[in-house]
């Protein structure tokens, strides 16, 4: 059994995401983001096989060099942001100094794309590649839970007035992927309270 942990990071209340298997004390790290003290303590008797970005903003990427190299564990992002991480003007961080340091990070060890499938816990997890809010943003679907970065949000989506956001490409994302997926699937946004495909589908006021 799965057990699936909200976590919120920083100054800017993003939602890490810890999955875990109590039996074999195994884990993985969805967006371990800025000021991860809480996020480690949690995974302190855990052993954690990885972390997945779902896009490389500064709010979503603050903890993973301190986890990385706690845990020993590889990143995984998408290549279009695979420079984000090391670069603060991309990442954003050096555009909001009044919440951090700029951040910078090690390059992460894989890449992700469109329709692949990580398995790690004993559970696969398929790739959605959801560009419109960050060129490289991705969405992770276990089952019936899908992390979703900060593509779509309760009665929401995500903000496309940084650099690379796209609203059409968005809405194309969320229409054209998001979207076909099953009414009951449980949407983990990056920031705020979890959501249902079917629920946005018919009530979103920006979809």
């Amino acid at each position: 059994m799965i057990k699936i942990d909200t976590v919120p990071l920083g100054p800017l209340g993003t939602n890490a995401y810890l999955l875990s298997n109590p039996d074999t004390k195994k884990g993985i790290i969805i967006d371990p983001g800025m000021n991860p003290q809480p996020l480690i303590k949690k995974i302190a008797s855990l052993d954690i096989e990885a972390i997945l970005l779902t896009h490389a903003h500064f709010d979503h990427i603050g903890g993973v060099d301190e986890i990385r190299k706690l845990k020993k564990c590889p990143v995984y992002i998408h290549d279009l942001e695979a420079d984000w991480l090391t670069n603060p003007k991309k990442n954003g961080s050096a555009r909001w100094p009044e919440l951090g340091a700029d951040i910078v990070t090690d390059p992460a060890e894989f890449a992700l794309d469109e329709g692949q499938v990580l398995e790690f816990l004993g559970i696969q997890l398929k790739v959605f590649h959801t560009p419109g809010h960050s060129p490289g943003s991705v969405s992770f679907l276990y089952d019936k839970h899908l992390f979703g970065g900060d593509v779509l949000f309760r009665l929401s989506v995500g903000r496309t007035d940084l650099p690379g956001g796209d609203t059409n490409t968005l809405l194309d994302s969320i229409q054209d992927k998001l979207f076909l997926l099953n009414d009951d699937v449980i949407v983990y946004p990056g920031h705020g309270v979890r959501t249902t495909i079917g629920f946005e589908r018919d009530n979103n006021p920006y979809v």
